[in-house]
């Protein structure tokens, strides 16, 4: 009798539920013929939102060049217009020499590449509630203990640094910040970003900011890089990237910076720079799209101005959710998603995933459920506001209808 090949025993903590069974059902259904509005990914393209004419002209200029590995940590040039952004941001505790930044393909595999150079057995990991699952997953796939910190819904999605402090541990590495937030579009102001640095100093924490939407807030909303805080005694991880404020998230071109006491963390360092060469280098072509990305006019602020297409979007959809009896939502001051809340009670919902798979049969709107993001109570669901208005407007409208006799 042959035995059955099962997936590695440390797979078993490692949750993706935004592309999971849900996922899954998608396809089937697009595959019987049914057009799906797809709400679960912050995904610019397939809503029309195009790169920028000169990134695009960088990257093929420099396609006959960019057939041979790169340097692991990525092209100099490149590392070098990331260091000279954060020095208009303030910061100067990066190096010229750029030893301390490293280019991923995309943030997600620098997430995960830090996870797995830092994390030991039983080591902790202090992460917000919600979160961005990967990461949880990433976290669990190293080998430590991701520890949700809960955000308080009622103060606008604000970290609560009462829980966060209650759960910092003898065995507790680090402290997760996603700023701009996803999936709550939360900004964290100044003073909630002290808050983490002085916890940090006090426990002997690194931070890991997670900053891709850093260019995506409205109204005005004041976005602060976390490592412009820290000083020269709290080490501190920034992930940043082209995806979202440059619409090219299939480039996979993203990257890391540390700053803070490097000589101290050395040996955390090396093993960073250890799985860099391991997977030899990011997508070289991309990676010529980042000097000129970072330089010049920011295509993005365009669309965040008051009559922008993405604070339209945004507006319509916080608009159109809280008129929705048994939904209440927070406005977003960042990032291209929200968080609504649904009153479970009035829809007797026990099982968010449930509610989201009878969504997507019933109107074939995909949205997330909020346990994806590892938030615990099966009351919540992330919307994406990248469709056009038109286009949001009847989903949200659907969506009104299908809640007006739904009941679990």
């Amino acid at each position: 009798m042959t035995k059955s090949i099962d997936q590695a025993r440390k797979l078993e903590n490692v949750r993706y539920d935004i592309r999971g069974r849900i996922l899954d059902k998608t396809e089937e259904l697009e595959e019987q013929g049914h057009t799906i509005l797809r709400l679960n990914v912050g995904n610019p393209a397939p809503f029309g939102f195009e790169a920028p004419d000169e990134i695009m002209m960088a990257m093929i200029r420099n396609l006959p060049t960019a057939q041979g590995y790169s340097d692991s940590r990525g092209l100099f040039s490149a590392r070098t217009a990331v260091v000279q952004y954060y020095q208009t941001k303030g910061l100067t505790d990066l190096d010229l020499d750029v030893g301390n930044v490293y280019l991923g393909n995309g943030v997600s595999e620098l997430i995960t590449m830090t996870m797995q150079a830092l994390c030991n057995p039983e080591d902790e990991i202090l992460i917000p509630s919600p979160d961005y699952p990967l990461w949880t997953g990433s976290v669990a796939l190293a080998g430590g203990t991701p520890v949700h910190y809960l955000a308080d819904e009622s103060q606008d999605w604000a970290p609560d640094f009462e829980d966060l402090e209650a759960k910092i541990t003898p065995r507790t590495r680090a402290i997760v910040v996603i700023n701009p937030n996803n999936p709550t579009g939360a900004v964290y102001p100044r003073e909630a970003l002290q808050r983490f640095v002085e916890l940090a100093r006090e426990h002997d924490l690194i931070l890991l900011a997670d900053e891709i939407y850093e260019k995506i807030v409205y109204d005005g909303a004041e976005m602060t890089n976390l490592a412009t805080l820290t000083g020269k005694d709290v080490l501190c991880l920034t992930y940043s990237g082209l995806s979202k404020a440059y619409r090219v998230c299939g480039f996979r071109a993203g990257w890391l910076t540390v700053t803070g006491p490097r000589r101290r963390a050395a040996s955390f360092i090396e093993g960073i720079t250890l799985l860099s060469n391991m997977r030899m280098c990011a997508n070289v072509p991309a990676q010529h799209a980042i000097q000129t990305a970072l330089g010049g006019r920011q295509s993005i602020e365009d669309l965040l101005l008051p009559a922008g297409r993405l604070t339209a979007q945004r507006d319509l959809a916080h608009r159109m959710l809280n008129s929705i009896d048994g939904i209440s939502c927070v406005q977003a001051a960042g990032a291209l998603y929200m968080f609504p809340k649904l009153d479970t009670d009035r829809f007797g919902i026990v099982d968010d995933e449930k509610f989201v798979l009878d969504l997507l049969e019933s109107e074939k709107i995909l949205v997330s459920h909020g346990r994806a993001f590892n938030w615990d109570v099966p009351d919540h669901f992330r919307l994406v506001t990248l469709p056009n208005v038109d286009d949001l407007a009847t989903a949200l409208e659907r969506l009104g209808n299908f809640l007006s006799s739904y009941s679990q």
